[in-house]
């Protein structure tokens, strides 16, 4: 064999091997994309309605009042490889992101999803209360306890599922005041505790202890929400918090008769906070192209998520920026009225 034809057998050897590698080796990466939308107004693919309210008068909807979603390739047990991720990043309705950013470190894809699910869970309990929030009424918090820690007064006393109603006599109405009930005593005070366990209400004696330069009891605690009436949700396999505000939206379209959407197509995204604020999400950009593929033409997307917005907005869709529950709606009805609203 001459020189000339082993080099070029060397170097198609090379070239082979090199490309095997690159397709068989996987990357630390994610492909983020425009995932399904769902209209809370409407129903999921079984025909059951995404949002349904029994025990409380109902108004007839018009319109969409989309959720948006993230797909994405990759993550715990999925693997993409080099071409891909070159793929996905030319492409300017998808996004590439270390893995490392979406799961922890040695994730499971099983426990992924049961943290997604359970995002999910707390994003609709979220919206009930931000919707009954906003409309004035009426529900209760409770304070439950999810664990006490070993090494602090707590342990041995309290049990994951106690209810804790009150402190020496104190109400306990959400996690602060709780917080703000055992601060009012200086470290190594004894707390009377009210608490309901097993459906029977006992009171329990819990010293506390410096952690942090403040007081504890070593206890992890929960806030989970009583309603006056049941509002469920059907949307399958998805999970996170995002679609919060767009639950809470459909909530409120369903117990008044204001009409928000006017018949419009609208969608959006933001976790939720139970007093109606609206956090910044992740995946924006995809969620937009989802929506305006899917027929919105009006974006509610978090203020706190405008420069991610800016110079990814696609053509048809206006993108309005917001804060709160209550700016979302009182900016939808300036939509309905014709009425300027803020944007991104």
């Amino acid at each position: 064999m001459s020189r000339r034809s082993l080099t070029l057998l060397i170097a198609s050897v090379g070239v082979i091997a090199a490309l095997a590698i690159a397709v068989l080796i996987p990357v630390p990466y994610v492909i983020l994309g425009p995932g399904p939308t769902l209209n809370t107004l409407g129903r999921d693919s079984s025909g059951q309605p995404l949002i349904t309210i029994t025990g409380h008068v109902t108004y007839p909807t018009a319109g969409h009042l989309n959720m948006v979603t993230v797909g994405y390739q990759g993550g715990p047990g999925v693997t993409i490889n080099i071409f891909s991720a070159l793929a996905a990043w030319l492409n300017p309705h998808e996004a590439v992101v270390p893995e490392s950013e979406l799961f922890a470190p040695g994730q499971t894809q099983q426990q992924s999803q049961q943290a997604d699910t359970q995002q999910m869970t707390g994003s609709q309990q979220d919206a009930t209360a931000a919707a009954l929030t906003e409309l004035h009424i009426p529900y209760q918090t409770q304070v439950v306890v999810v664990a006490a820690e070993p090494g602090y007064p707590a342990h041995g006393v309290l049990r994951a599922g106690d209810v804790i109603t009150a402190v020496d006599g104190h109400p306990v109405a959400g996690e602060s005041e709780l917080t703000s009930l055992i601060s009012a005593h200086p470290t190594g005070s004894t707390l009377t505790l009210t608490i309901v366990r097993n459906g029977r209400t006992q009171t329990v004696q819990v010293g506390t202890k410096e952690s942090g330069g403040r007081p504890v009891m070593g206890v992890q605690i929960t806030e989970q929400y009583k309603f006056p009436f049941t509002v469920k949700f059907s949307v399958g396999d998805i999970g996170g918090p995002s679609a919060g505000m767009m639950f809470a939206l459909g909530i409120i379209d369903k117990l008044t008769p204001m009409n928000l959407t006017g018949g419009r197509f609208i969608a959006g995204t933001g976790e939720i906070t139970a007093s109606g604020q609206v956090e910044a999400i992740g995946g924006i950009q995809q969620k937009m192209v989802g929506a305006r593929n899917a027929g919105a033409t009006v974006f509610l997307a978090p203020a706190s998520n405008c420069s991610d917005v800016r110079g990814a907005i696609p053509a048809g869709l206006e993108v309005v920026k917001v804060g709160t529950l209550n700016q979302a709606v009182t900016d939808l009805e300036a939509l309905k009225a014709g009425r300027p609203v803020p944007s991104c």
